[in-house]
C-alpha cells in the first residue's frame, strides 16, 4: 500500500476539520476528552491574562490623565500664589487704596490698646 500523500487528501482533511470544528467534534476526534477539564481551566486562564490586562490598561491611562491634570493645576496654583504674593506687598496695596480714592493710608502710630 503506498502511504504518499496527495493535495487532494490534504483538502480534504482539512475540510473535516474545519466542519468537526463548527460541529464541536474536533477535540473528540483527536480523542483529548479526558483532557478536557485542563483545556477549559486553560481557557479560563487565557481569558483572566486578558482581562487583567485590560484592566490595568485602564487604570494606566487614568493614571496618564490624572498627572496631566495635576500638572495643569500645580501651574495655576503657582500662578495664584504668585498673585497673591504680589498683591499683599505693602507698595502694591498702597497704590491699589490710591487707584480707588480712598483715604486709608499706613498708620503713622501704634495701635491704641484699650482695656476692659
Amino acid at each position: 500500500m503506498d502511504k504518499t500523500w496527495k493535495i487532494q487528501d490534504i483538502g480534504r482533511w482539512l475540510r473535516n476539520s474545519f466542519r468537526a470544528i463548527l460541529k464541536g467534534e474536533f477535540l473528540l476526534r483527536l480523542d483529548v476528552g479526558r483532557y478536557f477539564v485542563h483545556i477549559v481551566y486553560t481557557f479560563f486562564l487565557f481569558a483572566m491574562i486578558i482581562w487583567i490586562s485590560l484592566m490595568i490598561e485602564g487604570t494606566m491611562n487614568k493614571v496618564e490623565r490624572n498627572k496631566a491634570i495635576l500638572r495643569e493645576l500645580e501651574i495655576v496654583h503657582a500662578q495664584k500664589t504668585f498673585d497673591v504674593v504680589s498683591i499683599s506687598k505693602r507698595s502694591s496695596v498702597n497704590e491699589m487704596l490710591q487707584q480707588m480714592g480712598s483715604k486709608v493710608t499706613e498708620p503713622q502710630a501704634p495701635a491704641t490698646v484699650l482695656k476692659k
